[in-house]
């Protein structure tokens, strides 16, 4: 059984920074492509960044390049989003992604950034920025 855990979420002010983690069980951490997405009330889900767990290659929307770096835990089974100089923009309640990757597989791309290229998710972890 998949399971997603995510954790790290808060309230923050602007500028501040959080640290999500998503600790995965049920899969082949190595053989993924990870994801975080996020979704603010009365808007659409977005997603932020992806990663190549088999390369450690990581993709990342626009709106968070600069800001935001996804990592692994190998050992831990354990994805990270690292979030710094916060914005009142990035609230939203922020979910993990997983869909098994093949070799050769594309981890990367507006397609990897959109909901429907994976097949387990977490539960979300809330984070909130205030101006």
């Amino acid at each position: 059984q998949v399971q997603l855990v995510e954790s790290g979420g808060g309230s923050v002010q602007a500028g501040g920074f959080l640290r999500l983690s998503c600790a995965a069980s049920g899969i082949t951490f190595s053989r993924n492509c990870m994801g975080w997405f996020r979704q603010a009330p009365g808007k659409e889900r977005e997603g932020v960044a992806t990663l190549n767990t088999r390369v450690g290659s990581a993709y990342y929307a626009d709106s968070v390049k600069g800001r935001f770096t996804i990592s692994q835990d190998n050992a831990n089974n354990t994805v990270y989003l690292q979030m710094n100089s916060l914005e009142p923009e990035d609230t939203g309640m922020y979910y993990c992604a997983a869909d098994r990757l093949l070799y050769g597989g594309i981890c990367f791309g507006r397609g990897r950034l959109t909901g429907s290229a994976y097949a387990y998710w977490g539960q979300g972890t809330q984070v909130t920025v205030s101006p």
